[in-house]
Formats: structure tokens, C-alpha cells, sequence
């Protein structure tokens, strides 16, 4: 269905309360995720385009996803769009997918100097009550926010020498090669994932198992073996 639409499509910029969903969401770009992460608590990644096509490691990652969770497809309503829809729906199970659509909205996104090659609105230029639509529409899961059990958090990566020490990359590196997981994960994708695959007791086992691995590799390094 295609509209022309002369109201304001992008409404508040905001939402009150953020919806927490099980699925994990892809998108097609930074804008979108940036758009989504003002509305939904989820992992959500990004295709960057159409580079997903030859991206194996990201594919592996929504593969892994969609196994645990399940994953919910919210791309452009443009060719391009479809085509990226297209593409994962070959990669995944269908029983572990949900689609979620945006309407044809004929403006110019406000980012954007020039309307887009067909002329529709994107996610990321659509107001929080279309996405919101769209999400219920496609029959996600939304969960409470109430915790049930011990989550990983900042302060834990912080604490076990993920982040801001001395040697934190590597130690980040050793952990996710250990869980399977994209070396490229920002730290922020990194504690929504990792808190989708593990318990918080895993993770530590995790992390000790890490800590040994890193320092077998030092003590290989001033040995010179």
C-alpha cells in the first residue's frame, strides 16, 4: 500500500517506556539501529546494505540468533530492502523468522538532502507508532522487564578484564573466539548477545577458562616457544 503523506511521519522522537523483545532485530544501517534502539530493548544488527551478501561471520552470528532466539526482519519497504529480506530468508529457518514491514510513505527523510531513489520512507525516518504497528503486527514476543535471573553487565566485563584494563582486547578477543562469536562486536552488542547465549555462571566459567588460555600465551611469549 502506498501513501503520500504531507503530515509529520517522524513524531516524537522518542517513545515513554522502551518495549522489550525476545527476537533479535536486523536492519539494513546505522540509522536504523540508532531509530530502533530509542524504542525496543533488543539485540539488534545491522546488515550495513547489501554487504551482508559476502559477510560469512555476520551471517554466522544471525544463524546463532535465530537458533536462540529467533530473529525479526524489519527492513526498508524498497527493492533494496526486499532483496535483503530475500537473502536472509535463504539462510534461516523459516520457523525461526519474523517479518515486520513498514508502509510505502512517498517523503523525504528529514536526514537526507534528496527523497530516496523510489522515493519511500525508511525506517529510520518512520514515527515510533508505525514501528511499534509493525512489531505487534508481526507477532513478536514482548517480554516484561522484570530480570529472573543474574544478568552480565558493564561492571562485570569492567571487573573480569574486558574492558578498561590493561590488555582488555585481548582478553575480549580470547572470549569471544571461546563462544563462537564475531571478533568485531562492539562492547554494547557484545553484553546484549552474550546475555542471550549464557547464564551469568557460564560466562564466568567462560572468562576463567579465557584467563588460562591468555596466560598460557604469555608465558609462551617470554619463553619464546
Amino acid at each position: 500500500m502506498s501513501c503520500q503523506h504531507n503530515i509529520d511521519v517522524l513524531g516524537p522522537k522518542r517513545v515513554d517506556k522502551m518495549i522489550k523483545i525476545k527476537q533479535a532485530v536486523i536492519v539494513e544501517g546505522k540509522y536504523d539501529k540508532i531509530k530502533l534502539s530509542s524504542i525496543i530493548d533488543a539485540v539488534i544488527i545491522e546488515t550495513d546494505g547489501f554487504k551482508i551478501f559476502k559477510d560469512k561471520e555476520k551471517q554466522k552470528l544471525i544463524r546463532k540468533l535465530a537458533d536462540n532466539c529467533g530473529v525479526l526482519i524489519l527492513t526498508d519497504s524498497d527493492s533494496a530492502g526486499f532483496k535483503i529480506r530475500s537473502f536472509l530468508c535463504g539462510t534461516i529457518p523459516n520457523e525461526n523468522i519474523y517479518h515486520a514491514y513498514i508502509p510505502d510513505i512517498l517523503v523525504k527523510e528529514k536526514r537526507k538532502t534528496a527523497p530516496s531513489k523510489e522515493g519511500k520512507l525508511g525506517v529510520e525516518g518512520v514515527s515510533p507508532s508505525i514501528i511499534i504497528d509493525a512489531l505487534t503486527q508481526a507477532g513478536v514476543i514482548f517480554e516484561e522487564s522484570r530480570e529472573t535471573s543474574r544478568r552480565i553487565s558493564k561492571n562485570d566485563f569492567y571487573e573480569d578484564g574486558i574492558t578498561g584494563k590493561e590488555n582488555s582486547r585481548l582478553l575480549k578477543s580470547f572470549l569471544l573466539k571461546h563462544l563462537d562469536l564475531p571478533a568485531r562486536l562492539s562492547t554494547n552488542s557484545f553484553l546484549k548477545i552474550i546475555n542471550l547465549f549464557v547464564t551469568y555462571d557460564e560466562y564466568k566459567e567462560a572468562i576463567n577458562t579465557c584467563i588460562t588460555q591468555k596466560e598460557d600465551s604469555d608465558d609462551k611469549n617470554r619463553t619464546g616457544l
